[in-house]
């Protein structure tokens, strides 16, 4: 059971009307959203200012949503926030153009460098060393240099520190599980396959 109880219907007008701007018509408020919302004025801002959109946090479409869905899921997974990646992966992380596999693989401890390109496997290894060690090493950010200009880098850390927050949010609300149906995502792409868009944005 949540240890912080989620506002329930009919919410506040307030709250309805950021609640629909953020979902599916017919779509249930997952549990965190009705938690925040708890704090009317605090998710109100949220969504009025831009911050939590229909697709998460900070979505200024300025990243290749293939890796920023990514760089979501492996600080989910980097933070031990189950609920998070579950919420993910049963509402947008097919849509946001991750396969099965790649999904999945966001919980290996080494990923599999056949499902990612090298850009990718780059914004796992910075996930990874951000997450619990608060460190990026001269080695990994040359490496990381590679593949992202140095704005790029400064977006994905924000993304990944953002939903570390969430974790905490997690950790303190305890949520319980959405009951949303994890969807079929796209066949497996193989690196080589893939866009440009999808293997970094180019280092300047």
């Amino acid at each position: 059971m949540s240890r912080i109880q989620p506002l329930r219907a009919p919410y506040p007008t307030a709250v309805r009307q950021r609640m629909e701007s953020l979902l599916p018509p017919g779509m249930a408020a997952p549990e965190l959203f009705r938690t925040v919302a708890r704090n009317e004025g605090l998710f109100v801002h949220l969504v009025d200012s831009g911050w939590l959109g229909p697709t998460g946090l900070l979505d200024r479409r300025v990243l290749p949503r293939q890796l920023r869905e990514l760089l979501i899921l492996r600080t989910c997974v980097a933070a031990r926030n189950d609920y998070e990646w579950q919420l993910h992966v049963t509402t947008i992380a097919a849509a946001m153009g991750l396969s099965d596999p790649q999904i999945d693989d966001t919980r290996s401890p080494v990923p599999d460098a056949s499902l990612w390109a090298p850009a990718e496997l780059a914004a796992m290894a910075l996930v990874d060393a951000l997450v619990p060690g608060l460190d990026v090493g001269d080695a990994l950010f040359a490496r990381l240099r590679e593949h992202f200009d140095e704005p790029t880098l400064i977006e994905m850390t924000q993304i990944v520190g953002l939903y570390a927050g969430v974790a905490m949010l997690v950790a303190l609300a305890r949520p319980d599980a959405d009951r949303y149906e994890r969807p079929r995502a796209m066949d497996k792409v193989k690196q080589a396959d893939r866009p440009d868009s999808v293997r970094g944005v180019a280092a300047a």
